[in-house]
């Protein structure tokens, strides 16, 4: 069975923990056999939602491709900063857009409802954005995501990181990679 994932990370910097968290992840749903695109929200510049902004001129070009990826994937895999104990602010602008609309022919929420969700953080301090995570959750869950219970939140990540990306403590990167490979199964679940 085709599972389809998109994963991303809810930050902007070019060397993010949360970047590279979500890769490998996201190269745990790889080897369950899911089909994994992992973009970068950098490439999907989009004003602040702006319910004016969305009446005079509809979506984004940016928030429509975004959408269109999200439409067409089964999971999304999501890693995030915390920022001030909650949600990034690039994540929660994300969400905003690609849960709007395009007409009266689309179904409410078509990029989210019905989607499943796994969630991690990673972050310099000692809880690793672990406060962030009951956000995006609560968040997702609103809109209709089944977010999966498993989750980790990566303390002192600037120490968990080799130059290359790559986890330095194996036991760690056995329990991410199993995120990815349990929401891949999860959607296979689901779907049969």
């Amino acid at each position: 069975m085709s599972v389809k994932i998109i994963a991303f990370a809810g930050s902007l910097r070019k060397d993010s923990f949360n970047k590279k968290l979500v890769k490998v992840a996201a190269s745990g749903a790889q080897s369950f056999g899911a089909q994994v695109t992992v973009i970068d929200l950098k490439d999907y510049p989009m004003p602040i939602y702006d319910g004016d902004l969305e009446q005079a001129d509809g979506l984004p070009e940016n928030a429509k491709k975004l959408k269109k990826l999200m439409i067409e994937s089964d999971g999304l895999l999501i890693s995030s900063p915390e920022y001030n104990s909650s949600i990034s602010a690039v994540l929660k602008n994300t969400i905003d857009w690609v849960s709007r609309s395009e007409g009266k022919d689309e179904p409410p929420l078509a990029a989210l409802r019905g989607k499943v969700a796994s969630v991690m953080s990673a972050s310099p301090g000692a809880m690793g954005g672990l406060q962030s995570l009951v956000h995006i959750r609560a968040t997702l869950g609103n809109l209709g995501v089944l977010v999966l219970p498993n989750q980790i939140a990566v303390a002192k990540a600037h120490e968990a990181f080799n130059n290359d990306g790559t986890l330095k403590d194996e036991k760690l990167k056995n329990t991410i990679l199993k995120i990815g490979r349990d929401l891949a199964a999860a959607v296979v679940k689901l779907k049969s």
